[in-house]
Protein backbone atom coordinates (compact mmCIF):
# COMPACT_ATOMS: atom_id res chain seq x y z
CA UNK A 1 0.00 0.00 0.00
CA UNK A 2 1.45 3.11 -0.88
CA UNK A 3 0.43 7.13 -0.05
CA UNK A 4 -2.89 8.66 -0.89
CA UNK A 5 -1.74 10.76 -3.93
CA UNK A 6 0.25 7.67 -5.61
CA UNK A 7 -1.31 4.84 -7.05
CA UNK A 8 0.07 1.08 -6.16
CA UNK A 9 -1.61 -0.31 -9.15
CA UNK A 10 -1.77 0.76 -12.72
CA UNK A 11 -3.81 -0.73 -15.26
CA UNK A 12 -3.02 0.64 -18.28
CA UNK A 13 -5.07 -0.01 -22.03
CA UNK A 14 -5.05 0.69 -25.25
CA UNK A 15 -5.61 -1.12 -28.84
CA UNK A 16 -1.83 -0.56 -29.12
CA UNK A 17 -0.93 -3.07 -26.56
CA UNK A 18 0.75 -6.01 -27.87
CA UNK A 19 -0.44 -4.31 -31.05
CA UNK A 20 1.96 -2.30 -33.05
CA UNK A 21 -0.41 0.37 -35.23
CA UNK A 22 1.10 3.56 -34.54
CA UNK A 23 2.83 6.43 -32.31
CA UNK A 24 0.80 5.30 -29.02
CA UNK A 25 3.00 1.64 -29.09
CA UNK A 26 6.09 4.01 -28.97
CA UNK A 27 4.26 6.04 -26.21
CA UNK A 28 3.12 3.37 -23.92
CA UNK A 29 6.44 0.31 -24.50
CA UNK A 30 9.17 3.04 -23.82
CA UNK A 31 7.70 4.27 -20.57
CA UNK A 32 6.68 0.57 -19.57
CA UNK A 33 10.39 0.57 -17.78
CA UNK A 34 10.42 3.48 -16.15
CA UNK A 35 6.70 2.52 -14.50
CA UNK A 36 7.88 -1.10 -13.72
CA UNK A 37 10.99 0.55 -11.67
CA UNK A 38 8.31 2.21 -9.22
CA UNK A 39 5.65 -0.54 -8.59
CA UNK A 40 6.92 -3.62 -10.29
CA UNK A 41 3.97 -5.96 -11.66
CA UNK A 42 1.65 -3.90 -10.18
CA UNK A 43 1.62 -2.31 -13.57
CA UNK A 44 -0.79 -4.08 -15.78
CA UNK A 45 -1.16 -3.49 -19.39
CA UNK A 46 -4.73 -4.39 -20.97
CA UNK A 47 -4.46 -4.75 -24.95
CA UNK A 48 -6.99 -6.69 -27.77
CA UNK A 49 -6.58 -10.48 -27.99
CA UNK A 50 -6.39 -9.63 -31.70
CA UNK A 51 -3.54 -12.12 -33.09
CA UNK A 52 -6.41 -14.97 -33.09
CA UNK A 53 -4.95 -16.98 -36.48
CA UNK A 54 -1.23 -16.93 -35.58
CA UNK A 55 1.35 -16.76 -32.77
CA UNK A 56 1.38 -12.54 -31.60
CA UNK A 57 5.07 -11.31 -32.13
CA UNK A 58 4.79 -9.02 -29.12
CA UNK A 59 3.67 -11.26 -26.05
CA UNK A 60 5.21 -14.26 -24.07
CA UNK A 61 2.32 -16.18 -22.66
CA UNK A 62 2.74 -17.01 -19.02
CA UNK A 63 0.46 -19.50 -18.26
CA UNK A 64 1.92 -19.98 -14.81
CA UNK A 65 0.06 -16.63 -13.60
CA UNK A 66 -2.64 -17.25 -11.29
CA UNK A 67 -4.82 -19.80 -13.54
CA UNK A 68 -7.34 -19.51 -10.78
CA UNK A 69 -7.98 -15.51 -11.96
CA UNK A 70 -8.43 -16.76 -15.42
CA UNK A 71 -10.76 -19.04 -14.50
CA UNK A 72 -12.93 -16.69 -12.34
CA UNK A 73 -12.63 -14.18 -15.38
CA UNK A 74 -14.02 -16.92 -17.79
CA UNK A 75 -16.72 -17.89 -15.50
CA UNK A 76 -18.14 -14.39 -13.61
CA UNK A 77 -17.34 -11.99 -16.50
CA UNK A 78 -18.00 -14.23 -19.81
CA UNK A 79 -14.25 -13.03 -21.18
CA UNK A 80 -11.19 -15.46 -22.01
CA UNK A 81 -7.76 -13.58 -21.06
CA UNK A 82 -4.40 -14.31 -21.98
CA UNK A 83 -1.83 -13.12 -19.34
CA UNK A 84 2.12 -12.95 -20.26
CA UNK A 85 4.94 -10.63 -20.76
CA UNK A 86 4.72 -7.65 -23.55
CA UNK A 87 8.18 -8.13 -25.26
CA UNK A 88 9.33 -4.71 -24.94
CA UNK A 89 11.80 -3.38 -22.42
CA UNK A 90 11.34 -4.20 -18.41
CA UNK A 91 8.70 -7.23 -19.90
CA UNK A 92 5.79 -5.52 -18.22
CA UNK A 93 2.54 -7.71 -17.30
CA UNK A 94 0.29 -7.57 -20.33
CA UNK A 95 -3.26 -9.36 -20.54
CA UNK A 96 -5.02 -9.23 -23.95
CA UNK A 97 -8.67 -9.67 -24.02
CA UNK A 98 -11.01 -11.42 -26.34
CA UNK A 99 -13.25 -9.22 -26.81
CA UNK A 100 -15.85 -10.63 -29.49
CA UNK A 101 -18.18 -12.59 -26.75
CA UNK A 102 -19.66 -9.06 -26.18
CA UNK A 103 -20.48 -8.03 -30.05
CA UNK A 104 -23.66 -10.24 -29.49
CA UNK A 105 -24.20 -7.44 -26.47
CA UNK A 106 -23.11 -4.07 -28.14
CA UNK A 107 -26.99 -2.91 -28.23
CA UNK A 108 -27.58 -3.73 -24.81
CA UNK A 109 -24.55 -2.39 -23.76
CA UNK A 110 -24.33 1.25 -25.81
CA UNK A 111 -28.22 1.29 -24.63
CA UNK A 112 -26.78 1.42 -20.95
CA UNK A 113 -24.00 3.80 -21.50
CA UNK A 114 -26.23 6.27 -23.70
CA UNK A 115 -28.78 5.62 -20.46
CA UNK A 116 -25.49 6.16 -17.68
CA UNK A 117 -23.36 8.90 -19.42
CA UNK A 118 -25.65 10.11 -22.79
CA UNK A 119 -23.11 8.65 -25.39
CA UNK A 120 -24.80 8.53 -28.28
CA UNK A 121 -23.94 5.49 -30.10
CA UNK A 122 -26.32 5.67 -33.26
CA UNK A 123 -24.66 6.71 -35.60
CA UNK A 124 -21.71 3.90 -35.28
CA UNK A 125 -19.92 2.60 -38.09
CA UNK A 126 -16.51 1.27 -39.02
CA UNK A 127 -14.30 0.40 -36.15
CA UNK A 128 -16.69 1.99 -33.67
CA UNK A 129 -17.99 -1.49 -32.55
CA UNK A 130 -15.03 -3.18 -32.07
CA UNK A 131 -13.13 -0.29 -30.15
CA UNK A 132 -16.13 0.02 -27.95
CA UNK A 133 -16.50 -3.49 -27.05
CA UNK A 134 -12.92 -3.56 -26.35
CA UNK A 135 -12.70 -0.80 -24.30
CA UNK A 136 -15.55 -2.14 -22.27
CA UNK A 137 -14.08 -5.69 -21.98
CA UNK A 138 -10.56 -3.89 -20.37
CA UNK A 139 -13.25 -2.60 -17.79
CA UNK A 140 -14.59 -5.96 -16.92
CA UNK A 141 -10.60 -7.38 -16.62
CA UNK A 142 -9.57 -4.47 -14.09
CA UNK A 143 -13.13 -4.97 -12.23
CA UNK A 144 -11.96 -8.70 -12.23
CA UNK A 145 -8.83 -8.77 -11.12
CA UNK A 146 -9.66 -6.15 -8.06
CA UNK A 147 -12.53 -8.43 -7.45
CA UNK A 148 -10.41 -11.48 -7.49
CA UNK A 149 -7.34 -10.54 -5.34
CA UNK A 150 -9.32 -8.37 -3.35
CA UNK A 151 -8.10 -5.15 -3.36
CA UNK A 152 -9.70 -2.63 -1.44
CA UNK A 153 -9.97 1.22 -0.72
CA UNK A 154 -6.71 1.34 1.17
CA UNK A 155 -5.61 0.12 -2.49
CA UNK A 156 -4.78 2.80 -4.60
CA UNK A 157 -5.49 2.09 -8.16
CA UNK A 158 -5.49 4.32 -11.71
CA UNK A 159 -7.46 3.06 -14.47
CA UNK A 160 -5.62 4.52 -17.67
CA UNK A 161 -7.17 4.62 -20.96
CA UNK A 162 -5.73 5.84 -24.11
CA UNK A 163 -7.70 7.15 -26.97
CA UNK A 164 -11.52 7.03 -28.45
CA UNK A 165 -10.98 3.27 -28.48
CA UNK A 166 -11.24 2.32 -24.73
CA UNK A 167 -13.53 4.91 -23.22
CA UNK A 168 -16.10 2.44 -22.59
CA UNK A 169 -13.53 0.85 -20.37
CA UNK A 170 -13.48 4.72 -18.20
CA UNK A 171 -17.03 4.15 -18.31
CA UNK A 172 -17.67 1.00 -16.75
CA UNK A 173 -15.41 1.57 -14.22
CA UNK A 174 -16.71 4.81 -12.77
CA UNK A 175 -20.31 2.64 -12.69
CA UNK A 176 -19.05 -0.68 -11.43
CA UNK A 177 -15.79 0.16 -9.60
CA UNK A 178 -15.54 3.68 -8.49
CA UNK A 179 -13.08 3.31 -5.98
CA UNK A 180 -10.67 3.83 -8.89
CA UNK A 181 -9.02 6.55 -10.38
CA UNK A 182 -9.56 6.92 -13.81
CA UNK A 183 -7.15 8.66 -16.12
CA UNK A 184 -8.19 9.32 -20.35
CA UNK A 185 -5.63 10.85 -22.60
CA UNK A 186 -6.62 11.51 -26.33
CA UNK A 187 -3.31 11.91 -28.27
CA UNK A 188 -5.04 13.66 -31.08
CA UNK A 189 -8.74 14.32 -31.08
CA UNK A 190 -10.82 12.30 -33.39
CA UNK A 191 -13.27 15.52 -35.08
CA UNK A 192 -9.57 17.60 -35.07
CA UNK A 193 -8.17 15.01 -36.97
CA UNK A 194 -11.11 14.77 -39.08
CA UNK A 195 -10.90 18.48 -39.61
CA UNK A 196 -7.71 18.37 -40.94
CA UNK A 197 -7.83 15.46 -42.81
CA UNK A 198 -10.90 16.62 -44.53
CA UNK A 199 -8.94 19.69 -46.23
CA UNK A 200 -10.58 22.49 -43.62
CA UNK A 201 -8.49 24.64 -41.78
CA UNK A 202 -8.25 23.58 -38.41
CA UNK A 203 -6.03 26.84 -37.28
CA UNK A 204 -7.01 30.03 -38.86
CA UNK A 205 -10.70 29.12 -37.73
CA UNK A 206 -10.45 27.17 -34.30
CA UNK A 207 -12.11 29.82 -32.49
CA UNK A 208 -14.81 29.41 -34.02
CA UNK A 209 -15.89 25.69 -34.45
CA UNK A 210 -17.65 23.83 -32.12
CA UNK A 211 -16.89 20.17 -31.98
CA UNK A 212 -20.88 18.38 -31.53
CA UNK A 213 -21.65 20.74 -35.19
CA UNK A 214 -18.51 19.47 -37.15
CA UNK A 215 -18.91 16.11 -35.87
CA UNK A 216 -22.45 15.88 -37.34
CA UNK A 217 -20.86 17.34 -40.52
CA UNK A 218 -18.00 14.93 -41.05
CA UNK A 219 -20.01 11.66 -40.20
CA UNK A 220 -17.88 11.62 -36.41
CA UNK A 221 -20.94 11.55 -33.92
CA UNK A 222 -20.21 8.66 -31.96
CA UNK A 223 -16.48 9.26 -31.97
CA UNK A 224 -16.78 12.42 -30.93
CA UNK A 225 -19.63 11.72 -28.58
CA UNK A 226 -17.59 9.07 -26.40
CA UNK A 227 -14.32 11.19 -26.26
CA UNK A 228 -16.26 14.15 -25.36
CA UNK A 229 -17.79 12.54 -22.89
CA UNK A 230 -14.65 10.48 -21.36
CA UNK A 231 -12.76 13.33 -21.22
CA UNK A 232 -15.85 14.85 -18.89
CA UNK A 233 -16.21 11.80 -17.05
CA UNK A 234 -13.41 10.49 -16.05
CA UNK A 235 -10.99 11.84 -12.40
CA UNK A 236 -8.17 13.18 -14.97
CA UNK A 237 -7.91 13.78 -18.72
CA UNK A 238 -4.78 14.81 -20.32
CA UNK A 239 -3.33 15.22 -23.82
CA UNK A 240 0.15 15.01 -25.02
CA UNK A 241 1.06 18.76 -25.99
CA UNK A 242 -0.12 22.54 -25.68
CA UNK A 243 -1.33 22.55 -29.41
CA UNK A 244 -3.56 19.46 -28.79
CA UNK A 245 -4.68 20.92 -25.30
CA UNK A 246 -5.86 23.59 -26.93
CA UNK A 247 -8.02 21.69 -29.68
CA UNK A 248 -9.49 19.89 -26.33
CA UNK A 249 -10.64 22.87 -25.23
CA UNK A 250 -11.92 23.97 -28.34
CA UNK A 251 -13.70 20.78 -29.38
CA UNK A 252 -14.27 18.91 -26.45
CA UNK A 253 -15.21 21.74 -23.92
CA UNK A 254 -12.61 20.17 -21.86
CA UNK A 255 -9.25 21.82 -21.26
CA UNK A 256 -7.12 18.83 -19.97
CA UNK A 257 -6.47 18.32 -16.43
CA UNK A 258 -2.39 18.11 -17.63
CA UNK A 259 -0.64 17.87 -20.23
CA UNK A 260 1.81 14.63 -20.27
CA UNK A 261 4.18 15.15 -23.50
CA UNK A 262 5.52 12.07 -24.80
CA UNK A 263 9.17 10.29 -24.17
CA UNK A 264 11.02 7.61 -24.96
CA UNK A 265 13.90 5.56 -24.06
CA UNK A 266 17.10 5.69 -26.36
CA UNK A 267 17.64 2.04 -25.28
CA UNK A 268 16.94 0.26 -28.78
CA UNK A 269 19.80 3.04 -30.29
CA UNK A 270 22.80 1.03 -30.55
CA UNK A 271 26.12 2.67 -29.12
CA UNK A 272 30.17 3.14 -29.79
CA UNK A 273 31.11 1.02 -32.80
CA UNK A 274 27.55 -0.96 -33.00
CA UNK A 275 26.42 2.17 -34.42
CA UNK A 276 28.83 3.20 -36.69
CA UNK A 277 28.61 -0.20 -37.82
CA UNK A 278 24.38 -0.32 -38.35
CA UNK A 279 24.91 3.36 -39.77
CA UNK A 280 27.24 1.89 -42.48
CA UNK A 281 25.06 -1.26 -43.15
CA UNK A 282 21.76 1.07 -43.54
CA UNK A 283 23.53 3.19 -46.03
CA UNK A 284 25.08 0.19 -47.95
CA UNK A 285 21.25 -1.11 -48.34
CA UNK A 286 19.68 2.14 -48.88
CA UNK A 287 22.39 2.53 -51.84
CA UNK A 288 21.99 -1.30 -53.34
CA UNK A 289 18.26 -0.58 -53.56
CA UNK A 290 18.05 2.91 -54.84
CA UNK A 291 20.81 1.90 -57.72
CA UNK A 292 19.02 -1.37 -58.17
CA UNK A 293 16.13 0.24 -58.97
CA UNK A 294 17.08 3.31 -60.51
CA UNK A 295 19.37 1.17 -63.01
CA UNK A 296 22.53 3.47 -62.31
CA UNK A 297 25.38 4.33 -60.06
CA UNK A 298 24.74 7.21 -57.34
CA UNK A 299 27.41 9.37 -56.15
CA UNK A 300 29.75 8.47 -53.25
CA UNK A 301 28.27 11.73 -51.47
CA UNK A 302 24.96 11.91 -52.59
CA UNK A 303 22.62 13.35 -49.82
CA UNK A 304 19.92 10.46 -48.11
CA UNK A 305 16.70 11.98 -46.89
CA UNK A 306 13.87 10.27 -45.47
CA UNK A 307 10.52 10.80 -44.54
CA UNK A 308 8.18 8.39 -42.59
CA UNK A 309 4.68 7.56 -40.65
CA UNK A 310 1.47 6.82 -41.36
CA UNK A 311 -0.23 7.42 -44.80
CA UNK A 312 -2.03 10.96 -43.87
CA UNK A 313 -1.03 12.51 -46.95
CA UNK A 314 -1.61 16.27 -45.68
CA UNK A 315 -1.49 15.64 -42.00
CA UNK A 316 1.97 14.14 -41.87
CA UNK A 317 3.08 16.82 -44.76
CA UNK A 318 3.61 14.10 -47.07
CA UNK A 319 2.47 16.56 -49.56
CA UNK A 320 4.72 19.73 -48.65
CA UNK A 321 7.61 17.36 -48.89
CA UNK A 322 7.48 16.46 -52.19
CA UNK A 323 6.85 19.98 -53.55
CA UNK A 324 9.94 21.48 -51.47
CA UNK A 325 12.04 18.52 -53.29
CA UNK A 326 10.83 20.26 -56.61
CA UNK A 327 12.39 23.99 -55.58
CA UNK A 328 15.76 22.39 -54.62
CA UNK A 329 16.19 23.04 -58.45
CA UNK A 330 15.78 26.81 -57.68
CA UNK A 331 19.78 26.41 -56.27
CA UNK A 332 21.85 26.55 -59.24
CA UNK A 333 25.34 25.81 -57.75
CA UNK A 334 23.58 23.14 -55.70
CA UNK A 335 25.24 19.75 -57.89
CA UNK A 336 24.98 16.77 -55.07
CA UNK A 337 22.54 14.22 -55.47
CA UNK A 338 19.41 14.11 -53.32
CA UNK A 339 17.88 10.54 -52.64
CA UNK A 340 14.87 10.81 -51.10
CA UNK A 341 13.04 7.91 -49.47
CA UNK A 342 9.73 8.09 -48.46
CA UNK A 343 8.99 5.04 -46.03
CA UNK A 344 4.92 5.20 -45.31
CA UNK A 345 2.97 2.45 -45.91
CA UNK A 346 0.10 2.39 -48.50
CA UNK A 347 -2.08 -0.01 -49.69
CA UNK A 348 0.76 -2.44 -51.03
CA UNK A 349 0.51 -6.09 -52.60
CA UNK A 350 3.79 -6.74 -51.75
CA UNK A 351 7.66 -6.76 -52.79
CA UNK A 352 8.13 -6.50 -56.49
CA UNK A 353 9.48 -9.93 -57.26
CA UNK A 354 11.43 -8.03 -60.41
CA UNK A 355 13.57 -5.73 -58.19
CA UNK A 356 13.80 -8.45 -55.86
CA UNK A 357 15.18 -10.82 -58.44
CA UNK A 358 18.00 -8.15 -59.40
CA UNK A 359 18.75 -7.08 -56.01
CA UNK A 360 19.64 -11.25 -56.07
CA UNK A 361 21.76 -11.65 -59.15
CA UNK A 362 23.99 -8.47 -59.42
CA UNK A 363 24.11 -9.47 -63.52
CA UNK A 364 19.44 -9.28 -63.99
CA UNK A 365 19.39 -5.95 -64.77
CA UNK A 366 15.57 -4.24 -63.56
CA UNK A 367 13.62 -3.56 -67.06
CA UNK A 368 10.50 -2.57 -65.63
CA UNK A 369 9.17 1.08 -66.42
CA UNK A 370 8.66 2.00 -62.62
CA UNK A 371 11.68 2.83 -61.47
CA UNK A 372 10.14 4.47 -58.43
CA UNK A 373 8.25 2.19 -56.08
CA UNK A 374 10.14 -0.81 -53.81
CA UNK A 375 7.16 -2.61 -53.34
CA UNK A 376 3.75 -3.16 -55.58
CA UNK A 377 1.09 -1.21 -55.21
CA UNK A 378 -2.85 -2.36 -55.62
CA UNK A 379 -3.53 1.23 -56.90
CA UNK A 380 -0.71 2.98 -58.95
CA UNK A 381 -3.38 5.81 -60.27
CA UNK A 382 -5.04 6.33 -57.32
CA UNK A 383 -1.96 6.62 -55.09
CA UNK A 384 -1.48 10.05 -53.77
CA UNK A 385 2.56 9.58 -53.53
CA UNK A 386 2.48 8.67 -57.47
CA UNK A 387 0.25 11.13 -58.27
CA UNK A 388 2.64 13.96 -56.67
CA UNK A 389 5.47 12.32 -58.44
CA UNK A 390 3.82 12.47 -61.69
CA UNK A 391 2.75 16.07 -61.50
CA UNK A 392 5.82 17.17 -60.08
CA UNK A 393 7.66 15.38 -63.05
CA UNK A 394 10.33 13.65 -60.68
CA UNK A 395 11.31 10.71 -62.96
CA UNK A 396 14.39 9.54 -61.06
CA UNK A 397 16.49 10.11 -64.44
CA UNK A 398 19.81 9.63 -64.22
CA UNK A 399 20.86 13.07 -65.34
CA UNK A 400 18.28 14.79 -62.50
CA UNK A 401 19.37 15.53 -59.49
CA UNK A 402 16.39 14.51 -57.31
CA UNK A 403 15.41 11.28 -56.92
CA UNK A 404 12.70 10.10 -55.33
CA UNK A 405 11.87 6.39 -54.03
CA UNK A 406 8.52 5.45 -52.46
CA UNK A 407 8.64 2.41 -49.76
CA UNK A 408 5.05 1.60 -49.25
CA UNK A 409 5.56 -0.97 -46.83
CA UNK A 410 5.71 -1.71 -43.10
CA UNK A 411 9.59 -2.03 -42.17
CA UNK A 412 9.27 -4.52 -40.09
CA UNK A 413 12.63 -6.41 -41.11
CA UNK A 414 10.16 -8.70 -43.48
CA UNK A 415 9.07 -6.63 -46.17
CA UNK A 416 11.19 -8.17 -48.62
CA UNK A 417 12.82 -5.51 -50.01
CA UNK A 418 14.91 -3.92 -47.39
CA UNK A 419 14.56 -6.89 -44.55
CA UNK A 420 15.38 -4.28 -41.74
CA UNK A 421 14.09 -2.74 -39.29
CA UNK A 422 12.60 0.79 -39.58
CA UNK A 423 15.30 1.95 -36.78
CA UNK A 424 17.79 -0.05 -38.51
CA UNK A 425 17.13 2.07 -41.77
CA UNK A 426 16.69 5.67 -40.19
CA UNK A 427 19.75 5.26 -38.32
CA UNK A 428 21.69 5.34 -42.25
CA UNK A 429 19.72 8.72 -43.57
CA UNK A 430 21.83 12.27 -43.47
CA UNK A 431 18.49 14.10 -42.52
CA UNK A 432 14.83 13.44 -42.09
CA UNK A 433 11.98 15.81 -42.94
CA UNK A 434 8.42 15.63 -41.47
CA UNK A 435 6.21 18.85 -42.19
CA UNK A 436 3.37 17.82 -40.67
CA UNK A 437 0.39 19.84 -40.62
CA UNK A 438 -1.44 17.91 -37.90
CA UNK A 439 0.57 15.90 -35.54
CA UNK A 440 -0.40 16.28 -31.46
CA UNK A 441 3.44 15.28 -30.57
CA UNK A 442 5.52 13.52 -33.59
CA UNK A 443 7.30 10.44 -32.64
CA UNK A 444 9.32 10.69 -36.24
CA UNK A 445 11.51 13.40 -35.73
CA UNK A 446 12.14 12.86 -32.33
CA UNK A 447 13.11 9.00 -32.88
CA UNK A 448 14.82 10.28 -35.83
CA UNK A 449 17.27 12.81 -33.85
CA UNK A 450 17.44 9.74 -31.19
CA UNK A 451 19.96 7.92 -33.73
CA UNK A 452 22.12 11.32 -34.22
CA UNK A 453 20.16 12.25 -37.83
CA UNK A 454 19.21 16.27 -37.84
CA UNK A 455 15.23 16.65 -38.81
CA UNK A 456 13.26 19.50 -39.97
CA UNK A 457 9.49 19.42 -38.44
CA UNK A 458 6.87 22.80 -37.96
CA UNK A 459 5.42 23.94 -35.49
CA UNK A 460 2.45 22.82 -35.58
CA UNK A 461 3.98 19.42 -34.03
CA UNK A 462 3.60 18.78 -30.50
CA UNK A 463 7.67 18.11 -30.74
CA UNK A 464 8.22 20.65 -32.51
CA UNK A 465 7.03 23.19 -30.32
CA UNK A 466 8.63 21.69 -27.64
CA UNK A 467 11.80 21.64 -29.15
CA UNK A 468 11.03 25.42 -29.35
CA UNK A 469 8.93 28.36 -29.35
CA UNK A 470 10.02 29.68 -32.52
CA UNK A 471 11.10 29.05 -35.52
CA UNK A 472 14.83 27.64 -35.65
CA UNK A 473 17.15 26.63 -38.29
CA UNK A 474 18.75 23.45 -38.88
CA UNK A 475 21.92 24.35 -37.28
CA UNK A 476 20.27 23.76 -33.80
CA UNK A 477 20.06 19.98 -34.60
CA UNK A 478 16.24 20.70 -35.28
CA UNK A 479 14.73 22.62 -37.97
CA UNK A 480 11.51 23.67 -37.22
CA UNK A 481 9.40 25.92 -39.69
CA UNK A 482 6.39 28.22 -39.41
CA UNK A 483 3.25 26.22 -40.14
CA UNK A 484 -0.28 27.58 -41.01
CA UNK A 485 -3.65 26.56 -42.60
CA UNK A 486 -2.29 28.73 -45.62
CA UNK A 487 1.54 28.78 -46.29
CA UNK A 488 2.24 25.31 -47.28
CA UNK A 489 3.85 26.94 -50.55
CA UNK A 490 6.67 28.76 -47.91
CA UNK A 491 6.89 25.72 -45.74
CA UNK A 492 7.71 23.62 -48.83
CA UNK A 493 10.52 26.29 -50.04
CA UNK A 494 11.37 27.07 -46.52
CA UNK A 495 12.29 23.19 -46.41
CA UNK A 496 14.05 23.17 -49.90
CA UNK A 497 16.42 25.54 -48.37
CA UNK A 498 17.26 23.55 -45.24
CA UNK A 499 18.45 20.86 -47.46
CA UNK A 500 20.02 22.99 -49.82
CA UNK A 501 22.36 24.51 -46.83
CA UNK A 502 22.84 21.53 -44.67
CA UNK A 503 23.78 19.89 -48.46
CA UNK A 504 26.87 22.77 -48.48
CA UNK A 505 27.97 22.14 -44.44
CA UNK A 506 31.36 20.40 -44.39
CA UNK A 507 32.19 17.43 -42.17
CA UNK A 508 32.72 19.44 -39.35
CA UNK A 509 29.94 21.45 -39.09
CA UNK A 510 27.52 18.17 -40.12
CA UNK A 511 29.22 15.94 -36.69
CA UNK A 512 28.31 19.66 -34.77
CA UNK A 513 24.67 19.20 -36.16
CA UNK A 514 24.67 15.55 -35.71
CA UNK A 515 25.48 16.13 -32.02
CA UNK A 516 23.34 18.96 -31.05
CA UNK A 517 20.18 16.66 -32.63
CA UNK A 518 21.45 13.56 -30.00
CA UNK A 519 21.69 16.28 -27.25
CA UNK A 520 17.88 17.58 -27.83
CA UNK A 521 16.72 13.29 -28.15
CA UNK A 522 18.44 13.32 -24.53
CA UNK A 523 16.08 15.98 -22.93
CA UNK A 524 12.79 14.05 -23.76
CA UNK A 525 13.86 10.69 -22.09
CA UNK A 526 11.19 9.59 -19.78
CA UNK A 527 13.25 10.10 -16.73
CA UNK A 528 12.40 13.78 -17.73
CA UNK A 529 8.40 13.61 -18.37
CA UNK A 530 7.38 11.16 -16.14
CA UNK A 531 7.06 13.35 -13.89
CA UNK A 532 3.88 14.72 -15.53
CA UNK A 533 2.37 10.94 -15.49
CA UNK A 534 3.13 11.55 -11.77
CA UNK A 535 1.38 14.55 -11.31
CA UNK A 536 -1.83 12.84 -13.59
CA UNK A 537 -2.04 10.08 -10.67
CA UNK A 538 -1.69 12.24 -7.97
CA UNK A 539 -4.88 14.63 -9.72
CA UNK A 540 -6.72 11.45 -10.52
CA UNK A 541 -6.75 10.24 -7.18
CA UNK A 542 -7.53 13.48 -5.48
CA UNK A 543 -10.30 13.92 -7.48
CA UNK A 544 -12.18 10.41 -6.96
CA UNK A 545 -11.33 10.84 -3.31
CA UNK A 546 -13.60 13.93 -3.86
CA UNK A 547 -15.70 12.73 -5.98
CA UNK A 548 -16.92 9.10 -3.36
CA UNK A 549 -17.25 12.29 -0.34
CA UNK A 550 -19.84 13.35 -2.84
CA UNK A 551 -21.50 10.35 -2.75
CA UNK A 552 -21.87 9.22 0.58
Amino acid sequence: MTNNSTPEYIFETSWEVCNMVGGIYTVLSTRAATLKKQIGDKLIFIGPDVWIEKANPYFIEDKSFSPEWLKFTAEKYNLYIRVGRWKIPGEPLAVLVDFMPLMDKKDEIYGKVWSDFGVDSLAAYGDYDESSMFGYATGMVIESYYRFFKLTKKNEVIAHFNEWMTTFGAFYIKQNVPQIATVFTTHATSIGRSIAGNHKPLYNYMNEYNGDQMAYELNMVSKHSTEKIAAHQVDCFTTVSDITAIECEQLLDMNPHIVTPNGFEDDFVPKGSAFTTKRNNARKTFQKVAETLLGYELADDALFVGTAGRYEYKNKGIDTFIESLKYLYDFQDMTRQVVAFIMVPAWVQGARHDLLNSLNHSDSKLYSYNRKTTHELHDYYNDNVMSALHWFHINNLENERVKVIFVPSYLDGFDGIFNKSYYDLIIGLDLTIFPSYYEPWGYTPLESVAFSVPTITTDLSGFGQWVSTIPQDLEAGVGVIHRSDYNGYEVAKKIASMIYNFSKADAKQVTAIRKKATAISKKALWENFIEFYSKAYTIAIANKNERLKKTK
